[in-house]
């Protein structure tokens, strides 16, 4: 069993890991969706956020950006980080799974940015 959280505002992947609305949470096996939950984002606090997600049993995060110390705390737990991702939160997800989603290393560098995370 795998779990994929999805960074989002609603059902779309959010441009910032941290500042999302919520985590779409997709739980797969055998490469197929078997459950699906959102949960809000509890707050941004530096270190936080992957340890919430890890306590939840994530294996893998998807955003469109997110700052290298949340990259650096996931790859220590183990937990895979796929950036510079936009669209539907389950499609991402989806394609996650058939290996079709690749990871453009996108890492944000200043946290007081307004939509989009610099490359």
């Amino acid at each position: 069993m795998m779990k994929i959280a999805v960074a989002s505002e609603g059902q779309m992947v959010t441009g910032h890991f941290g500042h999302c609305e919520n985590f779409n949470i997709f739980t797969a096996e055998n490469k197929q969706i078997v459950t699906e939950e959102s949960i809000r984002n509890p707050g941004h606090k530096p270190g936080f956020l992957p340890n919430f997600l890890n306590d939840r049993g994530v294996n893998v995060i998807i955003s469109g950006g997110m700052g290298a110390g949340a990259i650096e705390i996931f790859a220590e737990k183990g937990i895979e980080t796929i950036t510079g991702v936009t669209g539907d939160a389950k499609a991402a997800a989806e394609a996650y799974l058939n290996g079709t989603l690749k990871s453009s290393g996108s890492v944000c560098h200043d946290h007081e940015h307004q939509g989009n995370c610099g490359d």
